[in-house]
């Protein structure tokens, strides 16, 4: 998570200004959180680089239906927000933009299935394809701009930093490197090779990219070059991607164990071992200041303190949870296998409320002030609103 810090001018003369910064940071207290993204924007797909899966938006339960839009085939990647308009992409190969309130301002089609989540930065679009190819296209009107080919398919979203005010993507493939773009030119800056294919995306914390791959290791990666930092050796594999909470890393694996790795050290801090199920988990953790939430293919939904791992609470979902989860302020937002769709209460995983789709939900919905959009297998765009 990003640090909130509030810097206050000593030459203010009007109180009336030192009052409202006082009701500011009284405000950022009583949260306890500060997010990252804008409320309005849902840009990448965890949200913010540190794939931190957390939002500041404000939405209340129940909510209702407010539209649907059908694409032509099945929906893997989740859904991006930006610039008031919703990104999303299909086993199709086609690139939707829609608008807020459901109709199509543009679709691009690629030559491939897509299953990766799209990025949405600078009024640009980038997403990923079973091609490996990586294409740069204008958010406004779905012009492309460029692309670039990586040796194998990709999977995971691109993840984005700057170096000396240019913008530069990052992105892993089954070609086991993650490549390194720049993201006005799509020309390749560096690539740093793994030792097996890169399934989900690199976390991006101040001068480093974080990823698991295949290979059971999570890679630190100096962003300036691609050399390496460390290699920390996990688990046997790590199918979904890495969140990063200042020198903490969290992330589940194909053998159902969750880590918290000490990336000064290089030593895991805790893990937790399900003791009645070695089912995977393939979605990535969602993070707050002092607590961790994550899924699985058992169907529980569980919450353990971010500092020592003391599970504080779990919700069996019912079906299985391939998803990542979402925190959004007061409330846990859980997406099923069997089309379920729960919001809980944080603190303790009660239910506040559900709806049942019905058809699979693979990835984390979008979310966005007083808006959920939601993708499943049967092709149509869900959204719920207050």
């Amino acid at each position: 998570m990003l640090k909130c810090v509030l810097q206050v001018p000593l030459n203010y003369s009007k109180m009336k200004d030192i009052n409202r910064l006082i009701l500011i940071w009284a405000l950022l207290v009583i949260t306890g959180q500060c997010f990252g993204q804008n409320n309005d924007a849902w840009p990448i797909f965890r949200g913010s680089p540190d794939l931190a899966g957390s939002s500041g938006a404000n939405i209340s339960t129940p909510m209702n239906l407010k539209w649907t839009y059908q694409t032509s085939d099945a929906i893997i990647a989740a859904p991006v927000i930006g610039n008031m308009t919703i990104f999303l992409s299909s086993v199709d190969g086609l690139i939707y933009a829609l608008d807020l309130d459901g109709n199509l301002k543009w679709q691009y089609q690629t030559d491939n299935s897509i299953e990766a989540p799209a990025l949405y930065m600078n009024n640009m679009v980038y997403v990923g394809n079973l091609s490996g190819k990586l294409l740069a296209l204008d958010a406004e009107s779905g012009e492309l701009s460029w692309t670039y080919h990586a040796d194998n398919q990709i999977m995971g979203s691109a993840n984005h930093f700057s170096r000396k005010d240019n913008p530069y993507l990052v992105v892993g493939s089954y070609d086991y490197f993650l490549h390194c773009v720049d993201a006005k030119s799509g020309k390749l800056d560096w690539k740093y090779e793994s030792l097996n294919f890169v399934n989900g995306s690199a976390a991006i914390s101040e001068d480093a990219a974080f990823f698991g791959g295949c290979d059971g290791y999570l890679h630190v990666v100096n962003l300036e070059n691609g050399t390496i930092r460390s290699k920390i050796q996990v688990a046997s594999y790590i199918a979904g991607s890495t969140a990063v909470s200042g020198d903490l890393a969290f992330t589940g694996d194909y053998d159902g164990i969750f880590s918290c790795i000490d990336i000064r050290t290089g030593n895991i801090k805790w893990q937790w071992d399900n003791p009645s199920s070695d089912l995977p988990i393939l979605g990535s953790p969602s993070l707050t200041k002092d607590r961790v939430v994550i899924g699985g293919q058992d169907k529980f939904i569980r919450c353990f303190d971010k500092e020592n791992g003391t599970l504080l609470w779990s919700f069996n979902a019912g079906g299985r949870i391939d998803a990542s989860p979402l925190i959004v302020r007061d409330k846990v937002i859980v997406v099923t296998m069997d089309g379920m769709l729960y919001i809980l209460d944080f603190e303790n995983g009660t239910e506040y409320w559900s709806y049942e789709i019905g058809s699979p939900i693979a990835h984390n919905p979008a979310v966005i002030n007083g808006m959920l959009i939601v993708t499943a297998g049967d092709g149509n765009v869900y959204c719920f609103s207050n």
